[in-house]
C-alpha cells in the first residue's frame, strides 16, 4: 500500500508493529513464543496455548516460523525508490547500496534509535547527481498515535522533528508525512534528524469501555507496560495522575538493554517496554494503567 500511495501512514503501522507487537512474540533468548499478545495479564490465566507466559513450541507453529522469516526481511522495508526519489522509511544503523533513477547511491545510517532521538544519514552517490531524498517523519512525532483515530495523545506538548542537511534546516513535512530534499548530492553529504522524544500519555476513544479512565505510556515509538517483577509490592495500586512527572533512564544490563520509565513520589513505579515483558518469570502486567 505504501508503494502504491507513497503515504507515510502505512509505515506508522509497520514501525509500531516492529517495535511492539512483533518482537513481543519472541523471548529475549529467542527460544519461546507467544501466539497472542495480551495487553494485561493476571499471572494466572493461561492465555497462550495452555500457558501464561511464552511457550517453547506449538502443535501449529505458523507464528514462530513466520516471525523468524520476517525479521531477516526488515532490510527490505528500510528504503524504497520511486522515479527520482529515495525514501528513508525506517531508522536503524545500516549501510545500503541503492539505484535511484539509474544512479548508484550508497547510503548509511548511524543511530541508536529508538532509545534516543538522533539519526545521522550519510549520502554517497557514485557521482554528483540530482535526486530527491524523502525522509519519513513518523506520525507519533506529529501527534498521531496510529492511523484510524482509535487512539490519541492526551497531551502533545513536545516539539517537532528537526531535519538538517549539512547543518541547514530543510523544508516542512509534506502531506504524505515526508521531508523532501531535492539537490545535487555529492559524496559525504550528511542529513541529521532529531526527534522530539518524550513520555506521552495515550488514550482510546470513549467507546472502548475497558480503557475508560486509563492511559498507556509511550516513549518515542515504544509502548510501555507495568510488570509485577519491577513493582512487587505496589503493582495493584499503580495509578498515573495527570500531573505525574516521568524520568527516562537507559539500563544497559536490564533485559538486554532498555530505556525504563520511572516516577517518584507517593505513587512511584517503573515501566519497561512492552516487548520485553514476561522474560523474568510469570507475573502480572498491564499496558493500560488507571488514571
Amino acid at each position: 500500500m505504501f508503494l502504491f500511495t507513497g503515504d507515510e501512514k502505512y509505515y506508522d503501522i509497520i514501525e509500531r508493529t516492529l517495535y511492539n507487537g512483533l518482537i513481543a512474540g519472541i523471548s529475549l533468548d529467542g527460544k519461546e513464543f507467544f501466539y497472542p499478545n495480551p495487553l494485561t495479564s493476571d499471572g494466572k490465566y493461561a492465555f497462550n496455548q495452555g500457558g501464561c507466559t511464552r511457550e517453547p513450541w506449538f502443535d501449529c507453529s505458523c507464528c514462530p516460523t513466520n516471525l523468524i522469516r520476517f525479521i531477516p526481511s526488515v532490510s527490505n522495508l528500510t528504503y524504497a525508490t520511486g522515479g527520482d526519489s529515495l525514501y528513508v522509511n525506517l531508522f536503524m544503523s545500516n549501510e545500503a547500496h541503492i539505484t535511484v533513477d539509474n544512479k548508484r547511491v550508497d547510503i548509511a545510517q548511524q543511530t541508536n534509535y529508538p532509545w534516543n532521538d538522533d539519526v545521522m544519514i550519510t549520502v554517497n552517490p557514485e557521482k554528483k547527481s540530482e535526486f530527491t531524498l524523502k525522509v519519513i517523519i513518523p506520525g507519533w512525532t506529529r501527534g498521531i498515535v496510529a492511523p484510524g483515530g482509535l487512539y490519541s495523545f492526551q497531551t502533545m506538548d513536545a516539539g517537532s522533528a528537526n531535519v538538517t542537511i549539512d547543518g541547514v534546516e530543510t523544508g516542512p513535512v509534506d502531506a504524505n508525512g515526508y521531508v523532501s530534499i531535492t539537490r545535487k548530492w555529492k559524496k559525504g553529504d550528511v542529513v541529521n534528524i532529531n526527534f522530539p522524544m518524550d513520555v506521552r500519555r495515550v488514550v482510546t476513544r470513549d467507546e472502548v469501555v475497558g480503557n475508560r479512565n486509563r492511559v498507556a505510556l509511550e516513549y518515542g515509538p515504544i509502548v510501555y507496560c507495568a510488570e509485577e517483577a519491577d513493582n512487587k509490592n505496589t503493582f495493584n495500586n499503580i495509578q498515573v495522575s495527570d500531573s505525574a512527572q516521568f524520568d527516562v533512564e537507559y539500563k544497559p544490563s536490564m533485559l538486554n538493554g532498555i530505556n525504563v520509565i520511572k516516577t517518584t513520589g507517593e505513587n512511584s513505579f517503573l515501566l519497561i517496554p512492552y516487548y520485553a515483558w514476561s522474560n523474568r518469570g510469570v507475573g502480572k502486567m498491564d499496558v493500560w494503567i488507571p488514571r
